[in-house]
């Protein structure tokens, strides 16, 4: 498995386990959960992603369970986010729900995922959301602070656009290594409303959400058939499935995106490396592309 590095000390593997719905499984055992994650060490995927509010702000705790006494930590990176407060869990009491970029919020919400993942650093903190209340001064020193500590070791965003990353990195010593924004065959605008242009031009490596659209372009919901057509004669090409070539055509572009895939079934875990299995050339990219815009491009 390829690996991307952001700057010197942190590099993680160009696909990425996300586990926004790792409550959902029927079996959230510590054994199980282990399971999946030894299914992508297999594959070489060792980036597992998380963030406090993922299933009402118990995911970080069930993984926690997991990792006590596994010896996995030293296995994976572990990136997880903070920001958002939403009235479920330990901030049931929340009248509304909110972000919250200030320094108490940030560090107490660190706090928290050291404890409930049992472990003594982060790999990587993303703010989760951009913040219209953000005084930047004072987000940005409690993220350097939050490295200089070692609880920290990078810190990046998540969904922020180009002038929220810049207004931030502004009031930082520290930089921000990546933005995780929803990049797909159906959430495609990133690679022309600037998103991505920008992080490329930077030279900073973007995670992409979503990148099987909510599961619709593998899901067999009514959509685009056109589409749906193409991807399914690229991955009777390649001997994988429609999922794969979803990746595979992020996988393909210059900007190195990397995908961050979410599922409960073992299966499918065990296949996630399948998209590098995809030649993504061009003109199949652009194929691709076309069948998601529903038209040539101009």
């Amino acid at each position: 498995m390829e690996r991307v590095r952001f700057d010197k000390n942190l590099t993680l593997s160009r696909i990425v386990y996300g586990m926004w719905r790792l409550d959902d499984d029927a079996d959230t055992s510590p054994a199980h959960v282990r399971a999946k994650i030894e299914a992508c060490l297999e594959q070489g995927i060792t980036t597992m992603d998380q963030a406090d509010i993922y299933g009402g702000y118990m995911a970080e705790e069930i993984l926690g369970h997991a990792l006590k006494g596994s010896g996995l930590r030293d296995k994976i990176e572990l990136v997880t986010k903070c920001g958002i407060v939403a009235p479920a869990g330990r901030h049931a009491d929340a009248r509304v729900k909110y972000y919250d970029t200030g320094r108490s919020h940030i560090t107490a919400s660190v706090d928290a995922s050291l404890r409930l993942m049992n472990t003594d650093y982060i790999d990587l903190l993303l703010i989760h959301r951009p913040d219209p209340m953000m005084n930047h001064a004072v987000t940005g020193a409690a993220l350097d602070e939050l490295v200089q500590s070692g609880k920290v070791r990078a810190v990046g965003v998540s969904n922020f656009r180009p002038w929220d990353w810049e207004l931030l990195q502004s009031a930082m010593k520290t930089p921000l290594l990546t933005n995780q924004i929803e990049l797909s065959l159906l959430a495609h605008q990133g690679f022309t409303n600037g998103d991505v242009a920008f992080h490329q031009r930077h030279g900073t490596p973007l995670m992409a959400w979503s990148p099987l659209g909510g599961g619709a372009l593998v899901g067999g919901q009514p959509g685009n058939v056109v589409l749906q057509g193409k991807m399914a004669e690229v991955a009777a090409r390649h001997g994988v499935d429609a999922s794969a070539v979803a990746v595979a055509w992020l996988l393909a572009h210059p900007a190195r995106i990397l995908p961050v895939m979410g599922t409960n079934n073992l299966g499918r875990i065990a296949r996630l490396s399948d998209a590098l299995r995809v030649r993504m050339d061009r003109q199949t990219w652009y194929e691709l592309y076309t069948a998601a815009l529903g038209q040539e491009v101009a």
